[in-house]
């Protein structure tokens, strides 16, 4: 491909709605141009990284024995209500009437209508097990869409589903995806974690997440460096650190003026905020106020929180209980009717600091048990630095990342409720056992630019590059240099190497900027060299290393790079 005759709209500066630098690369790079909130268009150079890395998927899912298919972008409304999910979704999903007034959604996933397709077809366990895959868009109306394709209203995904006859049959095939979806991300050439996770609106009780590392990642993972233990934030498992002993010592009142957060407390009375047990404040469905004593370095995880009392739980804010100074709450002669509730990391911590239900006082050296008492006991915070692994103990790290993949044993949650049933060898009719299997197309565009950039542009893995190489002659006004790097051309296409050449007549600067924006893996420099001593200079743009190479000896040098890369 010649850079005259493509199209690559690269741009100068960092576009002001960008907020990652994937974001913004994919714009400066000429991947994709926003159509509107969440909604982009991929251009030449975006879709051919999107068709490698289908490509990819596509022969792993086929090599672990899965069929690929094409369903329907638009899925009619009974489907939805049957499983029960048409209201559970909420405003995420784009939803649309026929001229005749029916319901129907733009698909954000498949469960339904791929069940529905099982139950037309699928008749006896002779036909199974089966897994079926497409690689579609979707289309989810996000609250806030942000971060280019990372968080978009409308995306490329694959999604396959199982079918089996038993559990055995669902264990081997998610067994199937989680090792296909390992060779795809070792394909990749990106770094990545596998992760236990929520199973969310999907559905069904056992479920992984597969995480692309990159520093600005909207995931925050939890890993053991001895057992090798890994968890998102919000799925975590740890214990805690021995706080060490210290005798009780005399309850007292202070004068905290102001401090009515943890930040200003602390700096207030000159302590850390491990010191400090903060009491927030929720409300049940049912109006009981329940406080959660909580460490002051700790966050509240409000889902633990509402599994531990059973009951969906809300922050109550100082405009409903007016009569609470919730900046200064805590259990020693709090309001009756509020239930206490403490972190199982307080267990042994003594002489704290708590709130006296008193604007601008707190109590300093309270201590459980003695000088109150709580309704109950749980762990319903996220882990914090120091915090040990739950496994072996040895203390976790922390690191971000993205979410590309994310696979489902979904048991007979659809199956049921959309009568997919099968005859088992008995003649009865049994429903399917289903698993699901998704990973984002369009997502690991980004988070690949995100785990793989510097300040210069885009590292594309060899893998998923848009091309190859990419051949920069200095002066196009110097016909021999411009001879030679036509006939590199004419060699490098020949024997199969995916190759751009910029043959646009402007200065060499401008071609090198671009290349490295655009971060194509090796870079070919022809130049007076190349006339005077049959040389050309190759870059590699991830390591930044040059080499001089004989003109003769490219066209296998560059082959048998490709094939032990």
């Amino acid at each position: 491909m010649r850079f005259t005759q493509y199209y690559i709209p690269t741009l100068k500066e960092n576009p002001s709605e960008s907020e990652l630098k994937s974001h913004a690369l994919s714009l400066r790079a000429g991947l994709i141009r926003k159509v509107a909130s969440g909604i982009y268009t991929y251009l030449p150079l975006g879709l051919r990284v999107l068709r490698k890395i289908e490509n990819i998927v596509r022969e792993e899912m086929d090599r672990a024995g899965a069929i690929e298919l094409l369903l329907s972008v638009i899925q009619p409304s009974d489907l939805w209500q049957k499983s029960e999910r048409w209201d559970q979704y909420g405003p995420e999903m784009f939803r649309l009437k026929d001229r005749s007034q029916r319901d129907f959604c733009l698909g954000p996933t498949h469960e339904e209508l791929i069940t529905y397709l099982a139950y037309l077809d699928i008749k006896s366990y002779k036909d199974l097990p089966v897994n079926l895959y497409q690689i579609q868009t979707k289309f989810r109306d996000e609250i806030r869409p942000r971060y280019g394709l990372l968080r978009a209203r409308e995306f490329i995904m694959k999604d396959a589903y199982s079918f089996g006859k038993d559990q055995k049959d669902l264990d081997q095939a998610y067994q199937a995806m989680y090792e296909a979806y390992s060779k795809i991300t070792e394909r990749l050439g990106l770094e990545y974690l596998v992760v236990e996770a929520d199973t969310g609106l999907i559905g069904g009780n056992f479920s992984h997440e597969f995480i692309i590392l990159a520093e600005q990642g909207e995931e925050v993972l939890i890993l053991c460096p001895s057992c090798h233990y890994s968890a998102k934030m919000e799925e975590a498992q740890f214990s805690f650190p021995d706080p060490g002993s210290e005798a009780q010592k005399d309850l007292k009142k202070v004068h905290t003026p102001g401090a009515s957060t943890i930040e200003e407390l602390a700096q207030q009375l000159k302590v850390s905020k491990q010191r400090i047990v903060k009491s927030l404040l929720l409300e049940g469905k049912d109006g009981q106020l329940y406080s959660f004593l909580v460490s002051g370095e700790r966050e509240l995880d409000t889902d633990l929180a509402s599994k531990l009392v059973d009951s969906r739980l809300t922050l109550v804010n100082q405009d409903k209980v007016k009569d609470i100074p919730l900046g200064y709450l805590g259990p020693v002669g709090a309001k009756e009717g509020i239930k206490f509730y403490a972190d199982r990391s307080l267990q042994e911590k003594s002489n704290f600091i708590i709130g006296a239900n008193i604007k601008d006082y707190h109590y300093i050296n309270a201590n459980l048990e003695r000088d109150f008492k709580v309704d109950g006991w749980g762990n319903f915070t996220y882990p914090v630095e120091g915090d040990l692994c739950y496994k072996c103990g040895t203390p976790l790290e922390f690191k971000k990342g993205i979410e590309i993949g994310h696979i489902f044993k979904l048991g007979t949650k659809y199956s049921k409720k959309l009568d997919a049933n099968f005859l088992d060898e008995q003649g009865q009719r049994i429903p399917f056992q289903m698993g699901c299997y998704g990973i984002g197309v369009s997502r690991i565009m980004s988070a690949a630019i995100e785990q793989l950039s510097d300040e210069d542009g885009i590292i594309w893995p060899d893998s998923i590059a848009p091309f190859e190489v990419e051949i920069i002659t200095i002066n196009m006004d110097d016909p021999q240099m411009v001879e030679v790097a036509e006939n590199l051309y004419s060699q490098l296409d020949g024997i199969g190497i995916d190759v751009i050449y910029d043959d646009r007549n402007i200065r060499a600067g401008i071609k090198f900027k671009d290349a490295a924006l655009i971060g194509i893996p090796i870079v070919i420099i022809v130049g007076k060299k190349s006339i005077q001593e049959h040389k050309v200079e190759v870059e590699f743009r991830g390591s930044r290393q040059k080499q001089e190479i004989p003109i003769s000896d490219l066209p296998p040098f560059i082959d048998q790079y490709k094939k032990t890369n």
